[in-house]
């Protein structure tokens, strides 16, 4: 097993840089988890550490060794990847066995990693297969499993279950989850999914246009995001903003709902002056009955989503900003209806005209 740091690292395609100076360190064991939007970085920054791309400059450590220039077979990482990238001709055994059968491994050696491998992966019955008499469930499995009886210090997964259909994504993220608990090794995940981050991650790591945004657990990004960028890209469905206007009133700020006519004191971490433009964050759980509410909200309905144990009510203001309010249960509401609504101050998130959380 093994950490990985990287200090002040960046990436260059010609002139275009799409790494700018990431400074990470992933502890020994860890189960991290990069997300962003789409070309965001988040794939090259993998493919950096498994030594598929080069490093333009900075540092990165591999087990407190330096690996910038050190071959990606000498890296003591595995890599799965999203197409699974399994030879065709072959059986599932000989898939699995075939990197270390290039490497001169004995076969007895072999035949125990790859027993013990398939046993982990539940792929017994499957070793003589070849992969188009198996489901995409089994291919990425056995994609694992090649990975697995290598004895990697680190695993890079780039985004390996988005080939497969929801049922099958659910039932491999618990079976990573298992195998993570079980090995114990340094995992890093790329993926845009927020389920898959969410539930598999020690800590997760946000970038945007090739920044790291923030860091840290998944419950830590999810109640105190760094930014406005980090609040609604955490979450699904993601946080509501509203326009908002604040002004000092010597007791905290008061701030008002832009079109709307709700008003309330708000305290902020930094100092605003009168008539400062800010953004209002309320995560659709914080929606609560008009009449429990510190602040109240009308919204016309126009769409309800029925998800079984929960509704997702999508509505509108008078001013036109969109909401997303969740309800337990199903939501009797029907579209077109006006819909009383409000939200605690305790929940609110407040982002300054930077971007930058105020509070």
């Amino acid at each position: 097993m093994a950490g990985v740091e990287l200090f002040g690292v960046s990436k260059s395609f010609g002139a275009t840089r799409v790494i700018h100076n990431v400074d990470l360190t992933i502890e020994d064991g860890e189960f991290v988890v990069f997300v962003g939007p789409s070309g965001c970085g988040k794939s090259t920054l993998l493919r950096m550490i498994a030594g598929l791309e080069d490093v333009t400059s900075g540092d990165l450590l591999i087990g407190g060794q330096r690996m910038n220039h050190v071959e990606a077979a000498r890296r003591g990482i595995a890599m799965v990847f999203q197409s699974y990238a399994l030879y065709p001709h072959m059986t599932v055994a000989e898939n699995m066995s075939f990197g270390l059968r290039m490497t001169g491994v004995p076969k007895a050696e072999i035949e125990a990693k790859v027993s013990s491998a398939a046993a982990t992966l539940q792929l017994e019955e499957l070793l003589a297969r070849k992969p188009a008499q198996l489901s995409g469930g089994q291919r990425q499995r056995v994609a694992i499993g090649r990975a697995i009886v290598r004895d990697p210090g680190v695993f890079l997964f780039d985004e390996p279950l988005s080939n497969l259909d929801a049922e099958l994504r659910v039932q491999m993220r618990v079976e990573i989850a298992r195998l993570h608990r079980g090995l114990a090794n340094t995992m890093i995940y790329v993926t845009h999914d927020q389920t898959e981050a969410m539930t598999l991650a020690d800590k997760i790591v946000v970038l945007r246009a090739g920044r790291v945004e923030q860091v840290g657990s998944p419950l830590s990004l999810y109640e105190d995001p760094a930014n406005e960028f980090v609040a609604g890209f955490i979450g699904s469905p993601k946080m509501n903003f509203l326009a908002a206007r604040a002004g000092g009133n010597g007791r905290g700020k008061d701030v008002t709902l832009a079109g709307v006519e709700s008003s309330f004191e708000l305290p902020l971490e930094s100092s605003l002056s009168a008539g400062t433009d800010v953004r209002i964050g309320i995560r659709p759980e914080h929606f609560c009955e008009a009449g429990d509410a510190d602040v109240r909200l009308t919204a016309t309905i126009e769409v309800v989503e029925h998800l079984g144990g929960t509704s997702y009510v999508h509505g509108r203001l008078a001013n036109g900003e969109a909401l997303v309010i969740e309800r337990r249960g199903y939501d009797m509401h029907r579209v077109g209806e006006a819909i009383e609504t409000g939200f605690h101050l305790r929940d609110v998130r407040a982002f300054g005209g930077n971007g930058m959380r105020i509070r």
